[in-house]
């Protein structure tokens, strides 16, 4: 939908603050694809929505352990699949077991799976931006219940405070 923000931060802080904001829109058995730039700040935006799920544990990339568990207000399942190499090794991890009813999973890298990932998500395109701590969040509906909640994801480019960022697609 062109009608989805691309918004600018300028530290991870403020990716954090932007998660928060979609934590706000999250509901059970949500599932959010975070891709793009190698650091450019996927875990970063997981530790936000983490927090603002009432997530007390430390949030860390689970590059090594494929996946990592953490109880809030909701059960947030922290995916990252990079160092997949089949797509038999996604079965393994048991993604259909993690979407439930009491919980929102968020797969770092989760772009190079999209045809092995089942209903629909909210997929985020992290890009790197001209500044060192820059960082550009792009928004995308693929399906599913978050489609409805487009109108109020395009409202998030102002998440940050004093980002002028324009809508643009993810």
């Amino acid at each position: 939908m062109s009608g989805l923000p691309t918004v600018a931060t300028g530290s991870a802080d403020e990716t954090r603050q932007v998660a928060a904001a979609v934590a706000a829109l999250v509901r059970a058995g949500d599932l959010i694809v975070l891709c793009g730039d190698l650091g450019a700040g996927k875990t970063a935006f997981t530790q936000g929505l983490g927090l603002a799920l009432g997530v007390t544990t430390p949030i860390t990339s689970p590059t090594f352990t494929l996946a990592n568990r953490y109880v809030g207000d909701l059960v947030v399942n922290h995916l990252d699949v990079y160092r997949l190499t089949h797509i038999d090794e996604v079965n393994d991890l048991g993604l259909h077991e993690l979407l439930d009813d009491r919980s929102v999973t968020i797969i770092e890298w989760g772009d190079a799976i999209a045809g092995a990932l089942p209903g629909g998500y909210l997929e985020i395109r992290l890009l790197l931006g001209d500044g060192p701590d820059d960082r550009l969040l792009g928004f995308r509906t693929v399906g599913g219940d978050w489609v409805d909640r487009e109108p109020a994801l395009a409202l998030l480019s102002g998440a940050v405070p004093g980002d002028g960022s324009g809508a643009t697609r993810c």
